[in-house]
């Protein structure tokens, strides 16, 4: 048996992914102790698929709790101290329009200048305190915000998990057909594998080993019912499988290179990968 084509058959996709038979599982279980290339193989797309799903994911900073707590705790604190500074502000009392000895003329003196510098703190300290306050709560809502975008982003991998979890799952139907279309010749590194329902006629594509398509180009697959070609949909970019068009018939599958959108027809010179529908 040729290893390098076992390992490029597609079944180590469908082995890690759950949709090899009884019998593919049994087989490829056996040849992995014996050839450690097939267990490197297995790593290596398991590893492909993790850092795909995680590619967008944003870790919460390490700090950021303790930077909402102590921007909370401070709000409090200012908040008590500007209401206990409100309540102490000086009080104008009124003076007794009594003559003044001349003796206490310096000392009345003295104690006007005192209120008035007193009454100037406290006016300051207000000011400062209420704006520290307002920049206390700039604080707070931009914590807010953070956390309010890392729940978006954990939302966001949770149902792009659960997308493909549903995939799986219809996938393991006994309808499903498995279809490894391999690169045609100058492209024989490129592979990708179509499931395709017989039943419900759902057509699911896993672009194993693909080139990734320039710039204003995307990859259309078809379906080729006695030689004439049938748009089967275009790969977007996904995280392991792509649910592609409802296809009735298919006698080949194959994938094209084309103009972002499609084509209405393939431009085979663009042909990469095809693989024949079994019986």
């Amino acid at each position: 048996m040729n290893i390098e084509e076992y390992i490029s058959s597609g079944i180590i996709e469908s082995y890690v992914l759950g949709l090899a038979d009884a019998q593919e599982v049994a087989e490829l279980e056996q040849l992995k102790s014996a050839h450690p290339e097939i267990q490197a193989a297995i790593d290596s797309f398991e590893a492909s698929l993790e850092t795909a799903a995680f590619a967008n994911a944003i870790d919460p900073a390490t700090t950021t709790k303790d930077k909402l707590m102590l921007a909370l705790q401070d709000e409090l604190i200012d908040k008590k101290n500007t209401q206990e500074e409100a309540t102490t502000e000086a009080k104008v009392v009124a003076m007794p329009l009594k003559p003044i000895p001349s003796k206490s003329a310096n000392m009345f003196k003295y104690i006007a200048a005192a209120s008035i510098i007193l009454f100037v703190v406290s006016a300051a300290m207000n000011v400062y305190f209420f704006r520290q306050y307002n920049a206390t709560n700039k604080q707070v809502v931009a914590l807010l915000n953070e956390k309010n975008a890392l729940f978006t982003d954990n939302n966001n991998i949770q149902a792009k998990y659960q997308e493909i979890s549903n995939s799986l799952q219809l996938m393991s139907d006994t309808n499903v057909i498995k279809v490894a279309m391999k690169g045609i010749a100058g492209k024989e590194n490129n592979l990708a594998t179509v499931y395709w329902n017989s039943k419900s006629k759902d057509v699911y594509v896993l672009a194993n080993k693909l080139t990734k398509a320039p710039e204003g180009k995307q990859y259309q697959l078809w379906a080729l019912v006695k030689g004439k070609p049938i748009d089967a949909g275009m790969l977007n970019d996904c995280n392991g499988v792509c649910k592609l068009k409802n296809t009735q018939q298919a006698d080949i599958f194959a994938i094209t290179l084309e103009k972002k959108g499609g084509s209405p027809a393939p431009d085979l010179s663009q042909l990469y990968v095809l693989g024949k529908v079994s019986s």
